[in-house]
């Protein structure tokens, strides 16, 4: 019998990973120590062998639970199998790697074979067909949608180097994609655009009395309590009567809406069109005053993780903060039924460590460094939890 973390040293599987195994029903533990640890025994070993054979293969753990489990697992046929698909996976990286070797020689090798995005290409096609009112609702028109992938199609290299990066390939990548096309996200994007379309055009009449009443004076302090006491019945009345504000993360959505009276240029532009010029900052401004500090828990974690960018970014404390900031993602990506990719923390830290406007974004709002703190805190993660 083997220790947890026995285990874990025989075969690279972080010991959380072994309890995340038990905790789902994959991998249970044969015995227990006196101390309450766990421990494996030599057919259980057996069984992890074929887990992580099945993980290489790219097979969600949900669908190897139901292969293992099963009365007609066979597990030489399953070795058989192993071998056919490895070898077919080993072949593609090998094509890879001669791709790498010849480009760091310097040979004009350019193709593009390994980075095919035609599959991309087939399921955005597929989408138009069938979501045709989603993306004249998303885009405006399906001519602007046919527009956006044309400019993917002129990103193409850059977006193929993303999905592997982010899902570990361009077919994960596709599938996500897919998955994601179903997912809720559209949804509540069309009622938070019926929210600001009903804003702009005056549709609820409670709301259109109230915005006026706010903007009547802009010269006046959008912190005094009078304009405080009109941004609280804004903000009751738009969480009672619409749908988007009124689920679990209802809060988190109203934030946002409030949020893009300060920051989104197009809807400042219609905004101080509609009220006059300075509107849309003066009713941005109000409505955040009424907020307080109701900020949506990612951004309070966020701003708990850069409170101190002398700290050590890999200490137990910080890790800590990183890996609330990871299951409350996962919370919001479960909610919505989103795959945001099997690498998208690592992912997410090569943004923070290199891309320039990652970088300008993140030490503007949370100070000089900050960015590369939140790199090295989240890497330090995704490589080791």
């Amino acid at each position: 019998m083997k220790t947890i973390k026995q285990v874990s040293d025989l075969t690279g599987i972080s010991v959380r990973m072994l309890h995340y195994y038990d905790k789902i029903g994959l991998l249970k533990p044969n015995d227990f120590t006196d101390a309450g640890y766990r421990l494996y025994d030599d057919e259980a070993l057996e069984t992890l062998q074929q887990i992580l054979f099945f993980k290489e293969l790219d097979i969600p753990l949900k669908e190897v639970k139901e292969i293992i489990a099963s009365a007609h697992f066979d597990k030489m046929q399953a070795l058989k199998s192993h071998e056919k698909l490895l070898v077919i996976k080993r072949n593609r990286l090998n094509a890879l790697i001669e791709l790498v070797n010849k480009t760091l020689k310097g040979e004009s090798t350019m193709s593009f074979e390994e980075f095919d995005m035609t599959e991309y290409y087939n399921a955005l096609e597929e989408f138009k067909t069938e979501h045709k009112n989603i993306i004249i609702k998303s885009y405006g028109s399906i001519d602007k949608y046919d527009k956006f992938i044309e400019t993917c199609k002129s990103k193409e290299v850059e977006i193929a180097k993303m999905a592997i990066k982010e899902y570990g390939s361009i077919k994960k990548y596709v599938d996500a994609m897919k998955k994601n096309f179903n997912s809720d996200m559209f949804i509540k994007e069309e009622q938070f655009n019926q929210f600001k379309k009903d804003c702009l055009e005056g549709k609820h009449p409670k709301l259109k009395e109230l915005y006026k009443k706010l903007v009547s004076d802009l010269s006046k302090d959008p912190f005094s309590k009078e304009i405080q006491q009109i941004g609280e019945e804004i903000t009751n009345t738009a969480k009672k009567d619409y749908e988007i504000f009124k689920m679990d993360n209802g809060d988190d959505y109203w934030y946002s809406m409030v949020q893009i009276y300060l920051v989104l240029s197009d809807w400042i532009e219609l905004v101080d069109k509609k009220y006059g010029s300075g509107a849309s900052k003066f009713i941005g401004e109000a409505l955040k005053k009424y907020l307080a500090n109701k900020l949506p828990k990612i951004n309070t974690l966020y701003e708990k993780l850069t409170s101190d960018l002398l700290k050590d970014p890999c200490s137990k404390e910080i890790q800590q903060i990183v890996t609330e900031i990871a299951n409350e993602t996962q919370k919001q990506n479960e909610a919505l039924k989103v795959d945001a990719g099997e690498n998208h923390w690592a992912y997410t830290a090569e943004l923070y460590l290199s891309d320039y406007i990652w970088i300008k974004v993140a030490d503007k709002k949370y100070g000089t460094g900050a960015s590369k703190f939140i790199g090295e805190a989240i890497k330090f993660y995704s490589e080791n939890y």
